[in-house]
């Protein structure tokens, strides 16, 4: 398993304006100097995290989708990031995982956001996503994903290196992302990459970003706040095994099966 290189974007998203916020991520991914084999985007990132799917959702081969297979290609890296789709009469906070040669896969969110009333807009996903690169497997998911550890929990059968949570997270809350984050890398012996959105929203609420990442020790290899930041940073293969060698741990956890 190689070390890899991932490319964060904590930024400041326009409320329900995709043409701005791609043309926005374009000029700031435009400062990434070195080569990278992951980028990664917050939730809703071409709209803002808005119940408006009606207006805002596109199909599957809309402008988002090619604008990410567009920069997914220029980077010649993976692009991910969450974006609302119209599938067959109904609405996905789906997250894209885009390679550089235009193949994907996607996850559509599981657990909606009853608080925002995210369940009265969009249909939940049912099942989870494990790709790989570079020899590392991956685990992405959404935003309020992150407070189920069961449906996070590092089994066998979906066994994964690095988890990563793509958000909008509100500030308000940023202690319980701070800290079921590393919960989550130190339980699951994985690193986790969490990246969220800064600024206010349309409806006013403020996000601080946080968007950080912690080793499987639970170490802090990356962390930013408040402001809008493009960072690349390396994540140890080495690291992933040494945990794992050391506390083998995961081979005693309970056995579970989750109902739908």
């Amino acid at each position: 398993m190689d070390n890899l290189k991932i490319t964060v974007y904590q930024g400041y998203l326009f409320w329900e304006n995709i043409d701005k916020n791609l043309k926005n991520i374009s000029l700031r991914l435009s400062n990434i100097r070195e080569k990278t084999n992951l980028i990664i985007l917050p939730e809703m990132f071409n709209t803002g995290f808005t119940m408006n799917a009606e207006q805002l959702a596109e199909p599957m081969e809309g402008k988002t989708m090619q604008w990410m297979k567009q920069t997914a290609a220029k980077f010649d890296c993976v692009l991910t990031g969450s974006i609302i789709i119209k599938e067959n009469d109904s609405f996905y906070n789906r997250l894209i995982w885009m390679r550089p040669d235009g193949s994907y896969e996607h996850y559509d969110k599981r657990h909606l956001f009853a608080l925002g009333k995210e369940h009265n807009t969009y249909t939940p996903g049912a099942n989870k996503l494990i790709v790989e690169l570079n020899g590392w497997r991956i685990c992405p998911v959404i935003c309020y994903d992150l407070r189920f550890p069961v449906w996070l929990r590092n089994i066998p059968a979906e066994e994964y290196d690095l988890l990563i949570i793509v958000a909008n997270w509100p500030e308000k809350r940023a202690l319980h992302w701070r800290t079921l984050i590393p919960a989550r890398a130190v339980e699951n012996q994985a690193y986790v990459i969490g990246v969220n959105r800064v600024g206010h929203d349309g409806n006013e609420i403020y996000h601080s970003g946080d968007s950080t990442c912690i080793d499987p020790n639970g170490n802090v290899v990356y962390y930013k706040r408040d402001e809008e930041d493009v960072y690349t940073f390396s994540i140890i293969g080495d690291e992933v095994k040494k945990a794992r060698r050391a506390l083998p741990f995961l081979k005693d956890a309970d056995k579970f099966v989750i109902e739908d």
